[in-house]
């Protein structure tokens, strides 16, 4: 996300995939598009790093739930690896592999889109349940740039941009 003018200098990192000066946003939402963690970085921290930090940040929501309970499947797309996800995630909490489990989502092949017909971009149901979270998050003017002087107030705002979604769409029925 890129910053204005008012964003402090402890914020600004620079993203060298898509040449922006700014913040990352790491999001991990449920089925619905509704967030679990939220997490901002500058925007020079890498993905891998960016979910590491965010996971660590709620090590306790992992560490009360009991072992008993199904795995947590987080996907993940193509720009992650699990392999250093994991190693990195072991460190500090070893037993998260017994809750948590990494899956990355799967990529149509050119035979795959040949066999349908479709030919370019083909989107993915599994997806876009996170592009779906970002639009939301986009329809939030607060939110189409990066106006925070700390990453905890960009970090708030987007648990604020949520609880009025979710408040909405209770009002609504």
């Amino acid at each position: 996300m890129k910053n204005t003018c008012n964003a402090s200098i402890e914020t600004k990192g620079f993203c060298h995939y898509k040449c922006t000066n700014g913040i990352k946003r790491h999001l991990a939402v449920d089925t619905l598009g509704l967030p679990f963690f939220t997490y901002c970085t500058k925007a020079n921290v890498t993905d891998d790093q960016g979910l590491i930090e965010m996971l660590i940040d709620h090590l306790d929501y992992f560490r009360t739930n009991p072992v008993t309970l199904p795995k947590i499947t987080i996907l993940l797309d193509h720009g992650y690896h699990p392999d250093t996800l994991t190693a990195a995630l072991q460190l500090f909490y070893p037993q998260i592999l017994t809750k948590i489990r990494f899956q990355l989502v799967p990529k149509p092949t050119k035979a795959e889109k040949a066999a349908t017909g479709q030919t370019g971009f083909v989107p993915v149901a599994t997806r876009w349940i996170i592009e779906r979270s970002n639009a939301w998050m986009e329809r939030c003017k607060s939110l189409v740039k990066n106006f925070e002087r700390t990453l905890e107030h960009a970090n708030a705002k987007i648990h604020l941009c949520f609880i009025c979604l979710m408040l909405k769409r209770l009002a609504y029925e």
